[in-house]
């Protein structure tokens, strides 16, 4: 019998010679946002001359981005499930695509071969003396991207931190091996401002001792997180956390001891922050990683009594509509599991579900509360699922609200200076 060992020897080689598998036609699955691959993404584009009509898909881009720019045109289209820094100029010039889905379907949609996987580019640990790797800060759609390739190829990095949980494949899961001794991608945490601390002092008060968080990126959840010092027995059952969740565990706030699925574990899917996070879940067993179709399924979701799922908005306007997605007609980002969430927080045992926006955008120029979302934007949660939105200025509570109660509670957590435009423009809108 082949031993472990044999079969990754015999797969060790280049960057360079392991993209030359990579045929035209093919489609190929980046891992997903910090456990995306470092060498292996730029050694492909390297290839472009040889090349025509590659998909390269994925989530947030943390790389380059090297095959959205206009010269790669013909030889490689990026398909975005999340649109991100280095992919939107693309999408919005038509030289690559969005395409809508929740994340928690994406590894539905390899498996079921409506996206089918030729090629997988992933990164993994070094093997442990079983034979095991571990995906490390990327589980989420990167595991079933693994399993429906035809082609797995990895950078072994001993950076990636080995995580717990459902992260491990075997080595006899990958066809070739490339030693990459790169830093982990890392998200540096954001600025936080007066805004996103009012907005923090806010949510925070909704948030009651035993509760399991699911924590969005960026300033608002990084805000939130500093006002439960105080609070007792947090849990995490989140698709990403950063490292604010790190801090308020070292200090005993989030020990996971009330949570009534996964008592005592915080449950993620992937992992997004900085070196000091990355050492931290290494082999730490209060973390465990498994795949976005098992942390973001609203069914999933709702087994944690007291969920309370925090996420952000670009506009809500008055019926309570949510755009989290798009600028207008503008693809900015993708809907990720903000919906599997709120669906999740609502069916669960006192849970809550919040929208948490600035009330104003372009320097205080433009309202986020609107009287109707502005042209050409999409839906992300719709008005029958939104509960609470959030601003610095207050909380709407919305669920079980009527069309009229809906808007005076939205345009109470405006911008004072837009609130009797507002008022105006719901009236002619939707009162004539």
């Amino acid at each position: 019998m082949l031993k472990w060992q044999d079969h990754y020897n015999s797969r060790v080689t280049s960057a360079q010679e392991a993209v030359k598998y990579i045929k035209s036609g093919d489609r190929v699955v980046l891992g997903h946002a910090c456990g995306e691959p470092g060498i292996l993404p730029e050694a492909m584009v390297a290839r472009a001359s040889e090349l025509k009509d590659v998909e390269v898909v994925h989530m947030v881009a943390m790389g380059k981005g090297l095959y959205a720019q206009p010269e790669m045109e013909g030889h490689f289209r990026h398909n975005g499930l999340f649109i991100g820094g280095p992919t939107r100029k693309a999408v919005s010039e038509g030289r690559a695509d969005y395409t809508p889905c929740f994340f928690s379907e994406i590894p539905v949609l390899f498996r079921e071969k409506r996206l089918p996987v030729d090629v997988a580019l992933i990164t993994v640990t070094p093997p442990d003396q079983h034979g095991f790797v571990s995906l490390g800060v990327s589980v989420d759609y990167t595991l079933q991207a693994i399993r429906s390739a035809k082609t797995v190829i990895a950078e072994v990095n001993p950076n990636m931190p080995r995580t717990h949980g459902d992260s491990y494949i075997r080595v006899d899961e990958i066809d070739y091996f490339v030693p990459s001794e790169l830093p982990i991608k890392e998200l540096q945490p954001p600025a936080i401002g007066d805004v996103e601390k009012e907005i923090g002092r806010h949510i925070a008060s909704l948030i009651e001792d035993g509760s399991t968080l699911q924590l969005g990126i960026g300033a608002i959840p990084d805000a939130v997180l500093k006002f439960l010092t105080d609070k007792h027995d947090l849990g995490i059952h989140s698709e990403m956390f950063s490292d604010g969740v790190m801090d308020l565990a070292e200090g005993g706030v989030v020990n996971c001891a009330k949570k009534t699925l996964h008592p005592g574990k915080m449950i993620v899917t992937f992992l997004m922050g900085t070196k000091k996070l990355y050492k931290w879940v290494d082999e730490n067993p209060l973390v465990e990683m498994y795949p976005v179709d098992y942390v973001n399924d609203p069914y999933v979701i709702m087994r944690n009594d007291k969920m309370v799922a925090i996420n952000s908005a670009l506009q809500v306007d008055a019926l309570g509509q949510a755009a989290a997605d798009t600028l207008g007609p503008i693809q900015f980002s993708g809907v990720g599991g903000q919906v599997d969430f709120v669906r999740g927080a609502a069916r669960s045992k006192g849970g809550k579900a919040i929208i948490a926006l600035p009330a104003t955008a372009a320097k205080g120029k433009v309202s986020r509360i609107a009287a109707t979302l502005d042209h050409g934007a999409s839906v992300t949660t719709s008005r029958n699922d939104i509960d609470y939105v959030v601003t610095e200025f207050g909380i709407a509570a919305l669920r079980g609200k009527t069309v009229r109660e809906r808007m005076e509670a939205l345009v109470n957590i405006a911008h004072p200076d837009f609130r009797s435009e507002i008022r105006d423009q719901i009236k002619a809108t939707y009162f004539k």
